[in-house]
């Protein structure tokens, strides 16, 4: 009996041990069911905030080109057909983007067209094949040419407005600048308080003030300094103090604290919660960007440019000479000294045009005189020193022709002589290398 007993009282125990255990098993379903819903929720709505985030950027994204300028139709000589510009869209192809920071103009002027240089000019070039990105700066008080008479390059803005300043840069490094973005420093306040300000550490003393300009930049060397908008416009302008002290090679020097706040910049929009910002950064400062990109290039190279990683960018400043001609003080741009950047610019290409045996022959083909030694003048600032000049046929469309030579030199031709109408011709009997005819369509540089 006593046996039975026993056996009844350990079966009953196993059943309620079976029922516990199938209650919590069903319990723990529950609960990660119940998880699953949850996580599935949560991903779903983080899926749909992305894509309205996403859609609100695009459309609003639309209308930042709304006053831009079209290159192609502005004397640019951009070089690119609808066919480049769809590839660049679609294979992300390397492509030369100019970023231009604007002053202030004429102080207390409330003109909206009046004449602002560029107190900041960089170029960015993307690399298509190596997916990498250089950032080269171009001292603004680099000399070129405009209409003949020397100026910086930061007054070229100011005198024809961004087909000028695309023009000047384009003309000084031998490229093709395919997009441009242009900002003014209230913008430029605005970007850096929309992504909460950066931390940077002062290496020099800062003691400068302008009144006219609304500058007072105060910094002490060795100290970390939270630079909000403001604070970081007058960071990155600074370049001597009031006393006279400062850099001792002016704006030169004063790019390399821009690299050093672009790097701070980088780092800080790098972190994934900043798509989230996005809205609030682009609603900040529509009112004063302006880009010929649209919503799919801005985008698509944002996204580029935002995901790089740190060996995959690099920082330049276009070398030259200082020099003081006619009482001005200019930095000469000084081509042997850039070979690293103008390799940067060929996505690392060695250059095949041996420029100062390529002999070249200029006909005007106009009856506008003096067109020959304009283009002549132009192309020894390239570096071409074997030029003859002449007159020629008359002509209605520049053209090129190439003596003797492969097509692996076309791409740089372009770029140095800015015209694209070039074709490649074998002749035993020709003198020159290069036939360069100015038909009615061409414009003096000079």
């Amino acid at each position: 009996m006593n046996n039975n007993n026993n056996n009844r009282s350990k079966s009953k125990s196993k059943s309620k041990s079976k029922s516990k255990n199938k209650s919590k098993s069903k319990s723990k379903n529950k609960k990660v069911i119940k998880y699953k819903k949850i996580a599935t929720i949560v991903v779903a709505f983080v899926a749909l905030a992305f894509v309205i985030i996403v859609g609100y950027i695009f459309f609003f994204l639309a209308s930042f080109n709304d006053s831009a300028v079209d290159l192609s139709k502005k004397g640019v000589a951009t070089q690119l057909n609808q066919g480049n510009l769809q590839q660049i869209k679609n294979n992300g192809k390397s492509c030369n983007i100019l970023v231009m920071g604007v002053d202030v103009g004429t102080a207390g002027s409330t003109n909206p067209n009046d004449p602002k240089r560029t107190d900041t000019m960089i170029l960015a070039h993307y690399n298509g094949t190596d997916k990498k990105v250089s950032l080269i700066s171009i001292p603004r008080d680099t000399l070129i040419k405009i209409n003949g008479k020397n100026q910086k390059i930061n007054a070229a803005h100011a005198i024809g407005g961004v087909t000028y300043a695309v023009d000047a840069v384009q003309n000084l490094l031998g490229i093709t600048i395919d997009y441009y973005g242009k900002i003014n420093y209230e913008g430029f306040d605005k970007v850096i308080d929309a992504i909460g300000g950066v931390n940077v550490d002062i290496l020099r003393k800062m003691d400068y003030d302008d009144p006219t300009q609304n500058l007072s930049i105060h910094f002490e060397k060795g100290t970390n300094v939270h630079l909000d908008g403001k604070k970081a416009e007058e960071y990155f302008r600074w370049r001597k103090n009031s006393d006279g002290s400062g850099l001792a090679n002016g704006d030169l020097g004063r790019i390399e604290n821009q690299h050093i706040f672009i790097t701070k910049v980088m780092e800080k929009i790098k972190r994934p919660i900043t798509i989230f910002e996005i809205p609030r950064i682009l609603s900040a400062v529509k009112s004063y960007v302006e880009t010929n990109m649209d919503a799919t290039d801005i985008i698509k190279y944002g996204f580029k440019f935002g995901t790089l990683s740190k060996g995959n960018l690099s920082m330049e400043t276009v070398q030259g000479d200082l020099k003081t001609v006619n009482g001005v003080s200019y930095v000469v741009y000084n081509q042997a000294q850039n070979q690293k950047i103008i390799s940067e610019l060929n996505d690392g290409s060695a250059l095949a045009v041996n420029k100062s045996k390529l002999k070249i022959n200029i006909l005007n083909g106009t009856k506008t005189s003096g067109l020959a030694k304009d283009y002549s003048t132009y192309l020894k600032a390239k570096g071409y020193s074997n030029i003859v000049t002449g007159n020629g046929s008359a002509a209605s469309k520049t053209k090129v022709l190439v003596y003797n030579s492969t097509k692996d030199i076309k791409t740089e031709l372009e770029n140095d002589f800015n015209l694209d109408n070039i074709e490649f011709l074998t002749s035993s009997s020709q003198t020159y290398d290069v036939v360069v005819t100015l038909g009615e369509d061409y414009k003096a540089k000079n």
